[in-house]
């Protein structure tokens, strides 16, 4: 077998194993509104879930409350969610909300 057509065999054979997803373990929903937040929090906390992260931040702002309210009505229904919280002072406060994944 030529030295080519090792390295082709190589790439090939390790093309075929699925990798990992990634997930970023903070999504910033500042500016959006109710629904499309909600859209990207369930995208945001299932890739987070697959990709095995155990806590994740979701930045949302301090405003009027209104969205901080809509997440986390949204998050205690999550089926993967275990706890979740306000921020603590060095966290962003009430502007984060801190997600632990099961």
């Amino acid at each position: 077998m030529h030295r080519e057509q090792k390295q082709q065999k190589q790439y090939s054979s390790s093309s075929s194993a699925t990798p990992a997803p990634e997930a970023a373990n903070e999504i910033d929903l500042r500016g959006l509104f109710g629904d499309e937040a909600i859209t990207q929090v369930q995208t945001f906390l299932d890739n987070a879930y697959a990709a095995g992260l155990h806590r994740v931040d979701i930045i949302h702002g301090k405003g009027t409350g209104a969205l901080r309210k809509r997440i986390s009505e949204f998050v205690k229904m999550y089926p993967h969610v275990k706890t979740f919280r306000l921020g603590e002072w060095n966290e962003g406060g009430t502007g984060v909300t801190v997600v632990e994944l099961n």
